[in-house]
């Protein structure tokens, strides 16, 4: 299933991460990819919000992945240093993707291949000069959101 959202702010687009968290269950992936600044990381807040993270989310460009508690695992992965798919798996990787809790994964276009085909894709489009956002779910599985 594919929907598409816009929102006038990151507060909306926070809103709608809790959303998106709220219907997410055990082994979901979400490959995130937009520009600099596309809110991946502010959408990442309102979906870890919405699995009871009480953590601050901030952006792992440096640490690479940050794991969070709540109701479920939450893997908060940048793939933006990484050369490709091989420095991926070769983070051990599997075991996020593959366990028991919700993986997202920023700047994912650098390492598609190496995911399932499960695996749910987030578009974010920032619209110049503006706080607005296009926002696309491909390969949603988990029906209509409201």
């Amino acid at each position: 299933m594919r929907l598409t959202f816009h929102t006038s702010s990151a507060n909306e687009t926070i809103e709608l991460g809790k959303k998106i968290g709220s219907l997410l269950t055990k082994g979901d992936i979400i490959a995130l990819q937009g520009t600099l600044a596309a809110g991946k990381t502010t959408i990442t807040k309102g979906i870890a919000s919405s699995l009871g993270v009480k953590d601050e989310i901030t952006s792992p460009t440096f640490c690479l992945i940050s794991e969070y508690e709540g109701k479920l695992p939450l893997y908060h992965m940048d793939v933006y240093r990484l050369e490709g798919g091989d420095d991926f798996i070769n983070l051990g990787v599997e075991d996020l993707i593959y366990g028991n809790g919700v993986s997202l994964i920023e700047w994912s276009e650098k390492i598609m291949s190496e995911l399932p085909k499960k695996t749910i894709i987030l578009k974010l489009e920032p619209i110049e000069g503006t706080d607005e956002r296009n926002i696309t779910l491909e390969n949603w599985p988990h029906g209509e959101i409201n």
